[in-house]
């Protein structure tokens, strides 16, 4: 179970000199972030020619306000090795990291200025919607260590989601069936099956209830 803080008592009068922030604590070991130090040659996401072409590619046919039309981004996207559903609407200035680390069910629909950072596989399942400006992050970092170690671990997200506009979904998320993330929240941990959820962090805040 998480420990709470006591709540201050209001009658007791605290002496200016008691510094209760709990970062200056003496039994806190404070250290330095190195940036120096930083080491991503561990991190492979596919051959340098491919990354490099697919950032030329993004731009022109996905991340951009050109009419490209709907077919022609999905192939791309298949081109580049994305498993893509059928019946998929991707909206204009679509930012995928790696295509190739992306699977994409049926009827999904993507919003305008969604951004998919999948430095790790990001699966999403049938009739999902990714509302505008929406971001997946599969990447992160060590903030306990001086090297500040780049972490990536996979998203999930089952069929029937929702995520809100501007929502985060953080690295090892799992939504599960039909769950929704409100506008502007963020998950950063599992959302359960028919959850609604909403706050930074996010939490449950009522049962999704769909009519027939």
């Amino acid at each position: 179970m998480e420990k709470t803080l006591d709540q201050p008592d209001p009658n007791k009068s605290v002496s200016p000199e008691l510094n209760t922030d709990r970062a200056t604590d003496s039994n806190v070991q404070n250290g330095k972030t190195d940036f120096t130090k930083f080491n991503i040659s561990w991190y492979n996401p596919g051959p340098r020619w491919k990354v490099i072409l697919w950032f030329l590619v993004n731009a022109f046919f996905l991340n951009t306000y050109l009419p490209i039309p709907i077919a022609l981004k999905v192939a791309v996207l298949r081109l580049f090795g994305a498993k893509i559903g059928e019946g998929v609407v991707i909206k204009p200035a679509l930012n995928i990291k790696y295509p190739w680390l992306l699977t994409v069910g049926n009827q999904v629909w993507i919003g305008e200025n969604v951004w998919i950072d999948n430095l790790s596989n990001v699966t999403i399942g049938n009739n999902v919607c990714l509302s505008q400006g929406a971001m997946l992050l599969t990447g992160n970092h060590d903030y306990s260590r001086s090297t500040f170690d780049l972490t990536t671990r996979p998203i999930i997200l089952e069929d029937g989601v929702w995520i809100g506009a501007k929502a985060i979904v953080c690295a090892g998320v799992r939504c599960e069936s039909h769950a929704v993330l409100a506008v502007n929240s963020v998950a950063t941990h599992v959302l359960k099956a028919y959850g609604i959820y909403q706050g930074n962090p996010a939490v449950w805040v009522r049962q999704r209830n769909i009519k027939a």
